[in-house]
């Protein structure tokens, strides 16, 4: 008898050998689960019947299901493709079933229990990068393919991908009716040759208090980087992580997922400055360009402008970014000690604590009283009574009015300043629940080519008030990729795919969260809350035990796990945390704790007071209590509480 391919690969005798190997994930079927388990039970039999009858019929073989989804092997890259393609024209058919499918061909191992090998592992990450209809294949795979005049591709550009050791290039299969992925949605990924990081200059003065002025030149260098179209920039959270460390450009470029990095010194001698910088490639630690400029002080913005130039200028040489060609560094203020002061404002800022940012609010109001229309201290004075209004340091009323006023100073003065239009987005969004307003001074950030984590997290904020959890997801995506090492924004991304039901790359997001810093309390909180969608009530209670130890106080931090205790049948522990939290409610009158109690109550399944104190939040619309209740609507474990009538109602009245 004849064997087939499909008979080949599938052969016990055979150990080792060269296949195409299809990862193909059905999306969204957990949440569904929730929602509507006889229809998740319809899409998955479907999506079984039709890979069961098509992957033979062009010579393949299912060799093992795994959740939602399914590795199939090939004898041939273009048979591989060619399923690839008729599974998804006929899942596109009512009822219709996503799926994303990712492919790559090379030497495997194959045993009774598996498939082991690079090549598998390569597949897989190429899957984790599809969108649901969507088609992404390998190099390899493209060389195989790309004389088929029935196969349609178009190349994504080149990544680096975790454990992968070269760069490898993704194509997406182009044939009608196939998603393809834009280049935001592929923000998941690191690694673009596009891309750089400005590690913080070091400050070489005599006086080490100048280290104000070296910081503020790197980030300013930074931010107008991050306004060239089509340039990946590096967030300085991440790039300023590496300050003081002698680590090595190529860890460096692998850790923040970047092909290039800039680096330098600053020199500050009187009105005299030496500035020297320095433009590495990660791959080999090889200086592509490398200068010094000296010149006076007055000639600052001229000097920070001529080296973002160059580097563009070497990058467009390199790999075609487009570059606008008006100057990218814009003189802020003719007054250089407004200027001055400012630097000191954004040094403070940067330290994210309560006293720093008074002391930044000073900085910034002294450079305001020397120049009144300086629109970078009006803007960065907006972001300061914002972090105080969304914390509780400052009553809300009154830091968010003079976060607006600023603001729109700010605006009044440079009406293309990108980052204003961000800041009255976040206050529109926080304080006014203006979630339509928060959309347009969004959207105008956007246009004027502002491409920031936080743009891009505050967007996917918004999205996920408006339930629209797979855009929230490209959203955070693409600001993890902007700022790899935040751990606040990996926490949000987990958050996210909760919300959409991806429970599976959730964990895997806090369990790399935990792993990277195990003194994060919220990568604990988040991976409980994903353990309580999925029923997991004792592992959830241990993440939110220890989050609670984290907290390092006993009347704090115990909300998340009373709701666990109480859904996992432990009433006496439940009612415990609620009295402890009765305590700092007594003992922190002006601590606003309904949106605790709101959660505690849910979890004992008492409606009433749960609706009661969610009301209330609505009521408050506080800060970050605005942003905690919209989160705490959305999480999955509450499908029960959204089954109340009250809760349409409520949501009505929030406007999502």
């Amino acid at each position: 008898m004849e064997q087939t391919p499909a008979d080949t690969i599938a052969s016990p005798q055979l150990t080792r050998q060269l296949a195409a190997i299809l990862f193909a994930d059905m999306t969204g079927y957990t949440a569904m689960m929730q929602e509507d388990e006889k229809k998740a039970k319809l899409l998955r039999d479907r999506q079984r019947f039709v890979l069961e009858t098509v992957i033979p019929a062009h010579n393949g073989k299912i060799i093992q299901y795994f959740g939602d989804g399914t590795l199939s092997l090939f004898g041939s890259a273009i048979d591989a493709v060619r399923s690839a393609v008729a599974v998804q024209d006929e899942l596109r058919k009512d009822p219709k079933v996503s799926l994303r499918i990712g492919i790559h061909s090379g030497d495997i191992t194959l045993d009774k229990d598996g498939v082991y090998g690079d090549s598998v592992n390569l597949a897989s990450r190429i899957e984790a990068l599809s969108l649901p209809g969507a088609i992404l294949i390998s190099d390899k795979v493209f060389d195989e393919v790309k004389n088929q005049n029935e196969i349609k591709t178009t190349s994504l550009g080149r990544f680096n991908l975790k454990n992968v050791k070269r760069p490898i290039e993704v194509y997406a299969v182009a044939n009608d009716g196939l998603i393809i992925p834009t280049a935001a949605q592929m923000g998941a990924v690191t690694g673009s040759e596009k891309s750089i990081a400005v590690l913080p200059f070091i400050n070489m003065s005599a006086d080490p208090e100048n280290e104000y002025f070296s910081d503020g030149i790197s980030e300013e260098i930074l931010n107008a980087l991050t306004r060239v179209e089509g340039l990946q920039v590096t967030a300085r959270t991440s790039s300023f992580s590496f300050k003081g460390k002698n680590e090595d450009v190529r860890q460096i470029g692998n850790k923040l997922g970047v092909a290039n990095v800039l680096e330098g010194s600053v020199r500050r001698a009187g009105k005299k400055i030496r500035i020297t910088a320095q433009l590495i490639n990660t791959a080999d630690g090889y200086h592509v360009w490398s200068e010094n400029y000296d010149s006076d002080l007055e000639d600052i913005f001229q000097v920070q402008d001529e080296i973002s130039l160059k580097i563009v200028n070497r990058l467009k040489e390199n790999f075609s970014v487009n570059k606008k060609h008006a100057p990218i560094v814009k003189q802020p203020t003719e007054n250089l000690d407004a200027y001055n002061l400012y630097l000191k404002g954004r040094y403070h800022w940067n330290k994210s604590n309560p006293e720093d940012i008074r002391k930044a609010i000073n900085k910034f109001s002294e450079a305001i009283a020397i120049d009144p229309d300086f629109a970078l201290a009006h803007c960065a004075l907006s972001f300061c009574y914002s972090f105080l209004g969304s914390t509780g340091l400052m009553k809300p009323e009154e830091a968010f009015a003079k976060a607006k006023d600023h603001t729109l100073k700010a605006i009044e003065i440079d009406p293309n300043h990108a980052e204003s239009h961000l800041s009255l987005a976040t206050i529109k969004f926080y304080h006014h629940w203006d979630f339509e307003g928060a959309g347009l001074s969004l959207n105008k950030a956007l246009s004027l080519s502002l491409n920031s984590s936080l743009v891009n997290q505050v967007h996917g904020w918004l999205l996920i008030a408006k339930g629209e959890f797979e855009k929230a997801i490209e959203k955070m995506e693409q600001a993890v990729m902007l700022d790899p090492l935040s751990l606040p924004l990996m926490s949000n991304l987990g958050d996210a795919y909760s919300f959409a039901g991806r429970f599976k790359d959730a964990l895997a997001q806090y369990d790399k969260i935990v792993e990277m810093d195990p003194s994060y309390r919220r990568g604990f909180e988040g991976r409980g809350m994903v353990y309580l969608a999925l029923n997991e009530h004792e592992k959830a209670i241990r993440d939110f035990e220890q989050y609670h130890k984290l907290i390092g106080h006993p009347l704090k931090g115990l909300s998340s796990l009373a709701h666990a205790y109480a859904a996992g049948g432990h009433a006496d522990k439940a009612l415990e945390c609620l009295e402890k939290i009765n305590q700092r409610q007594l003992a922190e009158p002006d601590v606003i704790l309904d949106m605790d109690y709101a959660f505690v109550y849910s979890g004992m399944k008492d409606f009433d007071k749960a609706f009661y104190h969610l009301n209330k939040t609505y009521e408050q619309r506080i800060g970050i209590a605005c942003l905690g209740m919209i989160f705490c609507i959305r999480y999955p474990m509450l499908n029960e509480l959204k089954t109340d009538p009250r809760f349409k109602e409520l949501t009505g009245k929030m406007g999502i």
